[in-house]
């Protein structure tokens, strides 16, 4: 190892030591939840094996660089609800981390999570049994050889296993890069504390003509957060990467994308009206189009997304079949949401500062209340009176919809 690579490795493990990220308070667990992606089981289950994944059975999760366990606690929660067979290990190389999840599922009470110390690149040697999933968010960018990181993670992935990972993109940090190599060269040798203060100071007096200053979608330098702050941008080593990148660093270890979240913000269609462009996209397979999508869009900022073996990729995504049952994540019940769109032609969505308009689908409101989380599509279409076939028809529009806004998935009854 290089001296150069070890002083990195080094600086890296102090930030997460005087700076435990992100910041967490372990009686918030009292409170709350914290539910994103990846690791969400519907989401996860969706995306790697299909909606036949039984989460009461025994089942293996990794949260390689668990931080302060956001992933880790949700995963476990999510499985404890589920049975007591499952189980969730954590792995972080920092202790003051280590402490603060553990804390964490102390208030919680789960008993389903093993903790190691140490670095995800140890896997290989540590003697674990291999994992039916995967969590690694907000790591692999941070190394000095992310390749290797990721053949680390696959040593110890079942051979029908899945990942969800979550890595820096390019076009939406735009500023935050100069910015970085800015205070590196003002500040970095300094210790770590007083990098922040003198470092806070000066970005906030950047001129207005500062890309990071003209950039709205990064903001975790203005949370208040010394962690969030030094995470973003005096971190000692991060890259980022474009969604063709990603491809061909999944592919050096033999894995390719089945999903990345949320699907509307890497379907080029939303943004590109244009007819000659319009019938070129639809000879796009879905990474070429996620790959113009960023382009077009330019604010993603980090891109999530679940990874399989290439020979499991085709049988990875779950599919509408008539015993799939459809599942709804929304802060409505279904049938209150299926009232909110009653009558409604249209479905309009803010995100990332964009507004959207989605045509809704015939009969999308008494499909959706219909949706409990126990019918199967067939238990749907028999109580609509139709056959397979015309139900299909309408069931599809408004799944592809829902899925692209990330609220709706399939699982096998």
């Amino acid at each position: 190892m290089s001296k150069g690579r070890n002083r990195r490795d080094k600086a890296v493990k102090q930030q997460y030591e005087d700076f435990p990220y992100p910041p967490r308070n372990p009686e918030d667990e009292k409170k709350r939840l914290i539910v994103g992606s990846p690791s969400n089981l519907n989401e996860l289950n969706h995306y790697l094996f299909a909606g036949k994944a039984d989460f009461s059975g025994p089942f293996r999760a990794l949260v390689a660089g668990g931080g302060t366990g956001d992933a880790a606690i949700c995963l476990a929660q999510q499985l404890a609800d589920q049975g007591n067979k499952a189980s969730v290990t954590y792995l972080d190389l920092s202790k003051a981390s280590r402490k603060v999840v553990e804390e964490r599922a102390k208030v919680r009470g789960l008993s389903n999570m093993t903790f190691y110390t140490g670095s995800l690149l140890d896997l290989p040697s540590m003697g674990l049994e291999p994992f039916d999933y995967i969590d690694c968010c907000g790591v692999l960018h941070h190394l000095e050889d992310p390749e290797e990181g990721l053949g680390a993670l696959t040593s110890v992935l079942n051979e029908e296993g899945g990942l969800g990972l979550m890595l820096y993109a390019t076009l939406g940090r735009t500023g935050v890069y100069h910015v970085q190599d800015a205070l590196k060269v003002l500040y970095g040798d300094d210790p770590l504390a007083r990098q922040v203060r003198q470092s806070k100071k000066l970005v906030e007096n950047l001129p207005s003509t500062n890309w990071l200053v003209r950039n709205p979608f990064v903001g975790d330098h203005k949370m208040g957060e010394d962690a969030a702050f030094f995470d973003l941008l005096l971190h000692p080593r991060d890259r980022s990467y474009l969604v063709e990148e990603i491809v061909e660093f999944l592919a050096s270890r033999n894995l390719g994308v089945t999903g990345f979240i949320e699907p509307v913000n890497y379907d080029p269609v939303l943004y590109i009206k244009e007819e000659t462009a319009l019938k070129r996209i639809k000879k796009m397979d879905m990474t070429e189009k996620a790959a113009l999508a960023e382009k077009i869009k330019g604010n993603i900022k980090t891109h999530v997304f679940y990874a399989k073996k290439k020979e499991y990729l085709s049988t990875s995504v779950a599919k509408i079949a008539p015993h799939m049952v459809p599942l709804l994540q929304h802060e409505k019940p279904a049938r209150e949401f299926a009232s909110g769109l009653k009558g409604l032609k249209a479905l309009n969505v803010s995100f990332d500062g964009q507004n959207v308009s989605f045509p809704l689908p015939p009969r999308c409101s008494e499909i959706v209340a219909l949706m409990d989380g126990k019918r199967c599509l067939s238990d749907i279409q028999n109580e609509l009176s139709l056959n397979w076939e015309s139900f299909r028809k309408l069931f599809a529009p408004l799944f592809k919809l829902f899925n692209d806004l990330n609220i709706l998935w399939l699982r096998e009854r």
